[in-house]
């Protein structure tokens, strides 16, 4: 599949109807969920008959992409059921297999090849990122994962006191629309670091 076709097919996923501010909703861009995932499939092989996990995924954008690229199994959990009443519309629409879960996702027992998700910047909830890459080495043997890139030293300690090898697939900037009251300006980009987790 060329990269091209898989952020067009992304592109038709709908948006979150009523994205919520404490959870720090936003949508993955489709041009940068399917260069990662792109690469995650074709690069390093962690797609493609695998069993995937998206942590947090929303109207579940990254989850579709890897269905769409073959993986084995693939699995979406999210606390709010507005964002997967979406995810399970998109994929039943795309006709694609996804098993949609909601819950925290602290509750994940079950271990996976590849994990990959668009964390909370940790804005409303101090540390919310940590949270996520915290459960990710649990139970996933790599991770795929989005994080600002102010806080890439931050992270970086603390990947490698988890034990956990690391690299930056990419550092992009991330559209952020005005969707939220205290939103100022139509938009607005942050700068992020899509990063390769291996656990030890």
């Amino acid at each position: 599949m060329r990269k091209r076709d898989l952020e067009i097919a992304l592109q038709a996923i709908a948006p979150h109807p009523n994205p919520k501010a404490d959870l720090e909703q936003y949508t993955t861009p489709a041009d940068i969920a399917a260069d990662i995932l792109f690469r995650a499939c074709y690069t390093y092989g962690d797609i493609r008959g695998k069993t995937v996990l998206d942590l947090g995924t929303g109207t579940g954008r990254l989850a579709i992409g890897a269905a769409i690229l073959g993986a084995d199994r693939v699995v979406g959990i999210d606390l709010d059921t507005e964002s997967l009443h979406a995810a399970l519309s998109n994929s039943k629409r795309m006709q694609l297999k996804v098993d949609w879960v909601v819950g925290d996702i602290e509750t994940v027992r079950n271990l996976f090849d590849t994990v990959i998700m668009n964390p909370p910047f940790g804005t409303k909830r101090e540390h919310a990122d940590i949270k996520f890459l915290r459960v990710a080495l649990k139970i996933g043997k790599v991770i795929y994962s989005i994080h600002k890139s102010t806080t890439h030293s931050f992270i970086s300690r603390w990947l490698k006191n988890a034990g956990a090898e690391f690299e930056v697939l990419m550092t992009t900037k991330l559209p952020i629309p005005h969707q939220y009251n205290f939103h100022h300006k139509r938009s607005h980009a942050v700068v992020v670091d899509a990063l390769r987790i291996i656990r030890s």
